[in-house]
């Protein structure tokens, strides 16, 4: 079974003014999907503070994926994906398009998310929005694929097409 935390970003939340719905509702899915959450937090939009989680839980709690929801987008405060590429070792960027793709089916404000996906060490870690909604549809357009790629980010050399 695969290990996944989950980062909510969100000034308001950190600070105990807005519940957080978007770490549960992704929790939820996640276990759904075969993951162990092993960790949720809230931290605020402030890029130091989203890369020590990141660092936390992808060296040394060992997570398998690290989920991160809010501060995708365009606002001066949205931190999330410039947090993110500072720590990480390589992008995928088919996740993000696949998940900017689809939600553009849903809203036009789809094209201005930020979003970012990436590896750091044998973690994979994706950006997910804010809005429980947002991060539910995204998180769907990617969760087919997550098992597969933890196990080739972990190493697994097995032929990926089938016979």
């Amino acid at each position: 079974m695969f290990t996944a935390c989950i980062i909510t970003v969100s000034d308001k939340g950190s600070q105990g003014k807005r519940q957080d719905l978007s770490g549960p509702a992704i929790a939820e899915m996640l276990a759904g999907a075969g993951f162990k959450i092993k960790h949720t937090l809230i931290v605020p939009d402030e890029v130091d503070q989203i890369q020590k989680a990141i660092i936390n839980f992808a060296d040394i709690e060992k997570a398998d994926l690290i989920l991160t929801t809010g501060g995708t987008g365009v606002s001066p405060r949205d931190l999330t994906p410039d947090a993110t590429l500072e720590v990480i070792d390589k992008q995928i960027p088919g996740m993000a398009e696949a998940m900017r793709q689809n939600s553009l089916l849903v809203t036009p404000h789809a094209m201005i998310s930020r979003a970012i996906a990436g590896i750091r060490g044998q973690c994979l870690i994706i950006n997910l929005p804010g809005s429980p909604k947002g991060a539910k549809e995204n998180l769907a357009v990617v969760l087919p694929a997550l098992h597969h790629a933890v196990e080739k980010i972990k190493g697994d050399d097995s032929e990926c097409a089938s016979p």
